[in-house]
């Protein structure tokens, strides 16, 4: 058992560290903590975290979490002293988000929502950590078509067709949460739910069957920019500083959640092009097809909860959280040599 001893600074592990959220998260986290980022590259990105690799506060691991994690034997973490502080916040981020690579990732899904879980929690209970687990609006199931723009209260069931070929991600994200509400309930882990919609914002990898990126970098090359979907396709989509300014809030807070957070400004589709469009000054058009297993309407959030009990809001306007979006693909390009 931890003695709980913090030395200069917390310790703080962030599961999932490399992937596009996470590694924004342990931008903001190490400012004031020291950061046990784990990631196993699956959809996580090395070039995310590159940049804090020779921070003395930050240490990386890569391992697959379905497997249990003994940080006491961990030997770059000695440096830590996790035998006397233990870990004083654990952040679980860590399930595979490739829409491209989905069907093939199915079994690391499974085990992200099941075995993952689990150990980090079994982890808070050692070490008395506080814990955040990351749900998704896809627990809601689909945006009911008798009235799309309703949004949705944390206290809601949705409907989830757990042997559809998406019942890895959304069922397994349930059930996740079923696991963070037990172990609260029976071993009092100090844990809290979020459930996210939409996110984006740079680090988002191109290519990848993800809306944004993959408007903006067919935009960028003058291609066709392909909607998944007719005219009348909509959905909201958050900035992630916005997200992670909620984390910080929850993370502070005495709620436990689960709380939704996310834009609740539906767009359409085909405006949301116009706009990269513009401010790519690209020419591209934008033509329309099938709709692809993991591009689907999902609900809009209601955020009422966030605002009350957290003074949470989105502040970033979709034209601003955009143009640091484009800036950052079109950065990567020239970095791999594929542009000017």
């Amino acid at each position: 058992m931890s003695k709980q001893v913090i030395f200069d600074k917390k310790n703080v592990l962030v599961a999932g560290g490399a992937g596009f959220i996470g590694s924004h998260l342990c931008d903001e986290l190490i400012k004031e903590n020291k950061v046990i980022c784990v990631d196993n590259f699956i959809s996580g990105s090395e070039r995310n975290i590159d940049h804090l690799l020779a921070n003395p506060d930050f240490v990386f691991i890569n391992h697959d979490l379905s497997k249990p994690l003994d940080l006491e034997q961990v030997e770059d973490l000695q440096k830590f002293k996790v035998e006397f502080q233990g870990v004083q916040e654990i952040y679980n981020l860590a399930c595979p988000m490739s829409p491209k690579h989905f069907l093939e990732n199915r079994p690391a899904l499974l085990a992200a929502n099941s075995y993952v879980v689990k150990n980090l929690l079994d982890m808070a209970i050692k070490y008395k950590s506080r814990f955040l687990q990351f749900s998704s609006s896809v627990v809601y199931g689909p945006r009911q078509s008798d009235d799309p723009h309703r949004q949705v209260k944390e206290s809601e069931l949705g409907l989830v067709d757990q042997l559809s070929e998406r019942g890895a991600y959304d069922e397994g994200k349930r059930f996740a949460e079923t696991i963070v509400n037990n172990y609260r309930a029976v071993y009092g882990v100090d844990a809290r739910i979020m459930r996210l919609f939409r996110v984006y914002g740079p680090r988002m990898e191109a290519n990848d069957g993800q809306m944004i990126p993959d408007y903006i970098n067919s935009a960028l090359d003058g291609q066709d920019v392909v909607v998944n979907g007719d005219e009348n396709f909509s959905s909201s989509f958050c900035y992630v500083s916005d997200v992670i300014d909620a984390i910080s809030r929850l993370m502070n807070s005495d709620l436990a959640g689960p709380l939704n957070i996310g834009s609740d400004v539906d767009i359409k589709l085909t405006d949301l092009v116009k706009m990269i469009l513009k401010e790519t000054n690209s020419q591209s058009r934008i033509t329309y097809a099938d709709r692809e297993l993991f591009i689907s309407e999902l609900t809009l959030p209601d955020i009422r909860l966030a605002k009350e009990e957290l003074g949470w809001m989105p502040v970033v306007t979709l034209e601003n959280g955009l143009k640091k979006t484009i800036f950052d693909l079109k950065a990567n390009k020239k970095l791999q040599g594929f542009g000017a």
